[in-house]
């Protein structure tokens, strides 16, 4: 038997607007210390990893683990029938093939609820290792999601560059080229307001602003976005989700070859 009720019920739904249109079909892990999902989209490029903590949840039951497979699109529509401020619980019998959305007003006085078939979906969870980043940076979520609107609008890939003096978004296209800097900025008020740039060694990489642009869907989930950045890896792309969790988006860079070893030597 598993069941969760959520007050803020606003929260999953701003979830599955973040991951919906990455990610088309999905596993919802269900154990006694949280939700989670992790799946590739459906070109095997980016990585969404989602975690809602039990604590987080008003009533959390989940007797035995448990795995339900959704359409993500289908679970959208179900949980736009929800109010912003509705409760909601999800509820599932052990071996159902069917899950329940319920929503109940903040007042009590309208209670709906939608039952929904589950997929039986292959997935492999993919191990992902605690890394030493070179560098992190922190800095106000909407921000970010204008510097990958704008640079969109001239480029297809975005270079992120961390130095001492700042972290630098660069972009080329037809049209030209465009640079913007932050530097470091913890004077403040807002804390929310902040960019803090941790960095151990320099690092410059090169993403899909395709994909940039699909992660920042998660804005609206929190003030600040955290880059962890390292010439290895994948960059970590990730949204706290309140006080119970977290959503990280996982991209690979992209491998372009320097334009001067290419040319022949004259």
């Amino acid at each position: 038997m598993l069941e969760l009720r959520l007050v803020q019920g606003s929260l999953l739904k701003k979830v599955l607007e973040a991951i919906k249109d990455l990610v088309n079909d999905a596993n919802f892990d269900c154990s006694a210390t949280g939700f989670s999902l992790q799946a590739m989209d459906s070109s095997h490029v980016a990585l969404v990893a989602l975690l809602l903590r039990s604590e987080g949840f008003e009533h959390y039951r989940c007797d035995r683990n448990i795995s339900m497979g959704m359409n993500l699109g289908n679970m959208s529509k179900m949980l736009k029938c929800a109010g912003n401020d509705d409760i909601i619980t999800i509820k599932a019998d052990d071996g159902s093939d069917t899950v329940t959305f319920m929503f109940e007003s903040p007042t009590q006085d309208k209670i709906s609820d939608f039952e929904m078939k589950l997929m039986d979906i292959d997935s492999e969870h993919l191990g992902i290792p605690e890394a030493e980043y070179h560098a992190i940076v922190r800095m106000p979520s909407a921000e970010f999601a204008r510097i990958c609107k704008d640079l969109a609008s001239i480029g297809d890939t975005v270079v992120i560059s961390v130095t001492k003096e700042g972290v630098k978004f660069s972009t080329r296209g037809d049209i030209g080229t465009a640079n913007i800097v932050l530097r470091q900025n913890t004077t403040v008020d807002k804390p929310e307001e902040a960019t803090i740039i941790e960095m151990n060694e320099p690092v410059s990489l090169t993403f899909a602003l395709r994909y940039m642009n699909s992660f920042t869907k998660a804005t609206p989930l929190s003030n600040i976005v955290t880059i962890s950045l390292s010439s290895e890896l994948p960059v970590v792309v990730e949204y706290k989700i309140a006080e119970m969790g977290y959503i990280r988006f996982y991209l690979a860079p992209k491998i372009e070859e320097d334009e001067d070893e290419t040319k022949p030597q004259v």
